[in-house]
């Protein structure tokens, strides 16, 4: 690979970093080519993208990026590794988990998500279980819809009963 194809490499690298908000860092060394075409097809239905790097230009596109302080990544970036960005930050260790009911990879090495680094395959469950942006909006529009909506229903029913109640007066006084 000449000096002219690593620099693109770099710089296609970088701007999809920047594109992305989150992205994991897994081992899918172990995988036959049957299975780990099955891990990207799971990966284009669940909207995220799954690139194999050199470990090398993957680290010189994180300084480059200048996004965030990747220096805790740089230990992780051995052997083989696939890069899953995502817009969701959730998405992909959910998927990982699903993956793996049925094989023994991939194996989480880092993610950075929401602004955050994890490092190791422990994170994983951690991972999954973390809320993305829009249900955390969902979650507190609800908590606010809540009170108003039993006040509304409150009063709804207060009326039928005060009405049943008027009804039953008036109806006593012929």
């Amino acid at each position: 690979m000449t000096r002219e194809e690593k620099k693109n490499l770099i710089d296609a690298l970088t701007e999809t970093i920047n594109r992305y908000p989150h992205f994991y860092l897994t081992d899918t060394s172990a995988l036959n080519a049957e299975d780990t075409s099955k891990l990207r097809r799971s990966c284009f239905q669940k909207e995220v993208k799954m690139v194999v790097v050199k470990n090398t230009l993957f680290k010189k596109a994180l300084e480059q990026s200048g996004k965030f302080d990747f220096s805790p990544l740089f230990t992780e970036l051995k052997g083989t590794t696939s890069v899953m960005f995502t817009e969701s930050g959730n998405v992909p260790a959910k998927l990982i988990k699903e993956f793996r009911t049925e094989h023994p990879k991939p194996l989480l090495k880092a993610a950075f998500v929401e602004e955050s680094i994890y490092v190791g395959d422990d994170q994983l469950n951690m991972l999954a279980s973390l809320k993305s942006k829009n249900e955390l909006i969902a979650d507190v529009i609800a908590l606010l819809q809540s009170p108003a909506k039993n006040v509304i229903a409150s009063l709804q029913s207060g009326g039928n009963i005060l009405s049943g109640v008027v009804k039953t007066l008036s109806e006593k006084e012929k």
